[in-house]
């Protein structure tokens, strides 16, 4: 399975408690959502987790993998990013996407002209912002992911139209 067929849905933070639970860090919108893509899996896809959520914890959810009995297991998990299979997740609307989905994506601006690649999706807490790889520019492109910015995103032809305003240039 190629990773393209699973997307990143959460990360482990760290152990919790000494019965092997982890603390789940969720990237879904609603993120008790996590437990019901299952199984999840490595980044690799060599290791597969079922998730039974515990309880609410500071900074994320208590939670179960199938396989993970003690804390030093848990512990060994930190950092771990956890996928699902693509078919399992629910299909988005038309003006949302899987941040999966445009990572590497060419950025062109409303002439075609190439302005870079995306690198990244973040999220500082006031809506996304796409990293762009701009070649030969020392720091990366930040494009608030607004409609006024980036006025298409096309996965079909693989590629993201956006009119950068001049001060970001």
């Amino acid at each position: 399975m190629s990773k393209t067929d699973r997307v990143c849905v959460g990360a482990i933070a760290g152990g919790f408690g000494v019965k092997g639970e982890v603390r789940l860090k969720s990237f879904c919108a609603t993120p008790e959502d996590i437990a019901a893509y299952g199984p999840l899996y490595s980044e690799d896809g060599t290791r597969s987790f079922t998730v039974r959520l515990t309880r609410p914890v500071t900074g994320g959810l208590g939670a179960r993998l199938s396989g993970i009995a003690t804390k030093e297991e848990a512990d060994a998990l930190k950092g771990a990013t956890l996928w699902a299979d693509r078919d399992r997740l629910p299909h988005l609307p038309d003006d949302e996407f899987y941040h999966a989905d445009l990572i590497g994506l060419p950025v062109q601006d409303t002439g075609g002209a190439l302005i870079g690649t995306v690198r990244a999706v973040l999220d500082f807490g006031a809506g996304d912002i796409l990293e762009v790889h701009v070649p030969g520019r020392k720091t990366t492109l930040m494009l608030p992911f607004t409609r006024a910015v980036v006025p298409t995103v096309d996965l079909t032809a693989g590629r993201i139209i956006a009119d950068p305003p001049e001060e970001l240039d």
